[in-house]
């Protein structure tokens, strides 16, 4: 059965509050009010920065570091997809086509079956992951009994994230009101940030679904023995080659909308990593250990996984492209014809120039770029640990 739409409906969903589903009738009104919530949020917090420059501590600026550095990621993923709506269209459109040419091969439809409901599961576990990163961060202050008649002046420390707010709050239902708003708005970016990585993910998959289709078509060809069995075979590698070129182009589409954003989150990924890290370790010992642990435990994790799920997404598209040529030598190539086998040659040259996904066209995205954050971020933190 032809899948009507590529992704599934969480993610479509998920998409269309983000304002990045093609097409939609609320994209700009998604839009708008992701940019205005934006702006009113990050002035507060650097309101909040500028009114206790001095009398901040190490731990505050690291503390106002993470969050608004979270939020300005999540706002240039958005960003990103919605200036590049006609690359996004493409991308959904051979995907579409992909379900659509293995309607008739059990084969093929079920390894993009297969591939989808994966995407779909991960889909799940991540949006769930950063919900429980944002119920981590906001339930302390939540549950908190906060008298905001008697104690107005520490208020700002009672919020989710450090703000100021242009206004008076003596009343406790309006310090209520902004514990909502900030909630809401942290549920909005988390599942933004969520969706753009699970994005990227589901459109890994594909790719490597796609793939394992082609290579099974390299393993099913046989050497011709007269007139027709040529025509068929001359059918076969013509079929494989169309697929190999629709696979290269996916493939430069999901590097065009992900370079910039995986650029920007590989710097800023070692700065948060850092900045939550140093978080953890200084509370250790602290009367309220235990609820800035689990505040920032949730958020560090998340951090982490975003920046490995681009690594994973790069060296699994560059694992799969060398498959093909390996797929390729393995075939029956030996009992062809010259003219047939050479153009299996062709493709096992194209293979070498492997798929990659790159930070800003500058370096490759693998395990090992991952391994550099993790040390980069270790580096900073030995520094702010001897800096406190």
């Amino acid at each position: 059965m032809v899948r009507q739409n590529p992704l599934d409906g969480t993610m479509k969903f998920m998409l269309t509050l983000s304002g990045a589903w093609p097409g939609a009738s609320s994209a700009l009104f998604c839009r708008m009010f992701f940019i205005v919530s934006m702006i009113t949020f990050q002035c507060c917090r650097y309101r909040y920065v500028v009114i206790h420059m001095h009398s901040a501590t190490l731990w505050d600026y690291m503390d106002c570091l993470s969050l608004p550095l979270a939020d300005c990621k999540v706002f240039f993923k958005c960003l990103v997809l919605w200036l590049n709506q006609s690359k996004f269209i493409e991308v959904l459109t051979i995907m579409k086509k992909d379900w659509s040419d293995c309607d008739n091969d059990d084969i093929s439809m079920r390894k993009t079956a297969s591939k989808a409901k994966t995407s779909g599961r991960i889909t799940k576990i991540i949006l769930i992951l950063h919900t429980l990163s944002v119920v981590g961060v906001s339930i302390g202050v939540i549950l908190a009994n906060v008298d905001v008649t008697s104690n107005t002046t520490e208020l700002i420390f009672l919020t989710i994230t450090k703000i100021e707010v242009p206004f008076d709050v003596n009343t406790q239902h309006t310090y209520r009101f902004i514990l909502l708003t900030e909630v809401c708005m942290l549920f909005m970016y988390a599942w933004s940030a969520g969706t753009t990585n699970s994005l990227l993910l589901t459109l890994t998959l594909h790719t490597a679904g796609q793939i394992d289709i082609l290579r099974y078509w390299l393993t099913q060809l046989t050497p011709s023995g007269n007139a027709s069995e040529g025509e068929s075979l001359a059918a076969a590698t013509t079929k494989i080659i169309e697929k190999h070129k629709k696979i290269i182009c996916f493939s430069k589409n999901i590097e065009s909308l992900y370079t910039h954003i995986a650029l920007l989150l590989f710097v800023s990924n070692m700065l948060m990593i850092c900045a939550l890290a140093f978080l953890v370790v200084t509370t250790i010992g602290s009367p309220d250990a235990t609820k800035q642990i689990v505040r920032s435990s949730f958020f560090f994790v998340i951090t982490n996984l975003e920046a490995y799920i681009f690594c994973f997404a790069g060296e699994c598209l560059k694992n799969k492209s060398k498959e093909i040529g390996f797929a390729a030598y393995n075939s029956a190539w030996y009992d062809m014809k010259t003219k047939d086998s050479r153009v299996l040659l062709f493709i096992m040259l194209r293979s070498q120039k492997q798929l990659t996904l790159t930070a800003g066209k500058m370096m490759d995205l693998s395990l090992q770029s991952f391994t550099s954050i993790i040390n980069a971020s270790g580096s900073f933190l030995s520094m702010l640990l001897a800096m406190r």
